[in-house]
């Protein structure tokens, strides 16, 4: 099922990075993932190896314990796995220290989570100024009205997180993980807590910062008829890629 009008028209398109010219944006061989259990080492990845181009959108599925969102915080950069190796934008992560990837991350990535990460002591205009603010954007606060005012939450801006419903919350988090106008958008289940109409709406903005944007998704779902909209749709299980 399909949202018949968009969020907004009026998302616009930024100039794109020098290095999405190349068609690789995140890249991985070989990447593996081992922690300890009581029973002895357990293999959440296993050689996985996959390439994902720049303005693409991928899905990634299987079921429960697949591996699907240890592989996402591999990608970010979040966690460094037991073997393997992973490049984002031209550089590898997997070579970097904690400061390092942390720098790499404020540079090209975006985050969507099931569960929003809003900050509750901040408003709606506060939360998307945050990330601005992190790197010293003068430029902050119009830059935050402007992204939630072409997503609809215009009236909104001085709203709490508990003031807001679970589609406008998740609004406000895509509008932070966008507004630096990231490389790469990682979204973790992103409609997994929404009513079937939110879900859609919350899709389709995705699906339209993809488009306009230009920027890489890269979104874990559950939902087989949301990751029939992505470009690819690469499936785990048990921690291998089998699609």
């Amino acid at each position: 099922m399909t949202v018949s009008q968009p969020i907004s028209n009026r998302v616009r398109i930024f100039d794109m990075p020098d290095f999405m010219n190349n068609a690789s944006v995140l890249k991985t061989i070989n990447l593996t993932k081992q922690v300890s259990s009581p029973e002895g080492p357990l293999t959440i990845l296993n050689d996985v190896s996959l390439e994902i181009n720049a303005a693409e959108s991928v899905a990634l599925v299987g079921p429960s314990g697949a591996g699907k969102t240890t592989l996402l915080a591999l990608l970010a950069g979040l966690d460094k796995p037991t073997s393997g190796r992973v490049w984002m934008c031209g550089e590898e992560i997997t070579a970097l220290n904690e400061d390092g990837r942390a720098q790499l991350r404020s540079k090209h990535v975006g985050f969507v989570f099931q569960s929003f990460h809003l900050v509750a002591s901040l408003s709606a205009l506060e939360n998307v100024m945050l990330p601005l603010e992190l790197v010293g954007d003068d430029q902050a606060r119009n830059r935050a009205l402007e992204a939630l005012t072409d997503i609809g939450l215009g009236p909104r801006l001085s709203h709490y997180p508990k003031q807001l419903s679970g589609g406008e919350k998740q609004r406000v988090a895509i509008a932070r993980a966008s507004v630096t106008r990231p490389s790469v958008l990682f979204a973790d289940e992103p409609t997994g807590n929404l009513d079937t109409a939110s879900g859609e709406r919350i899709a389709e903005l995705l699906f339209q910062l993809n488009r306009q944007l230009q920027t890489t998704l890269v979104l874990v779902t559950h939902d087989r008829t949301l990751a029939a909209r992505c470009d690819r749709v690469l499936e785990l299980e048990a921690g291998k890629l089998v699609t």
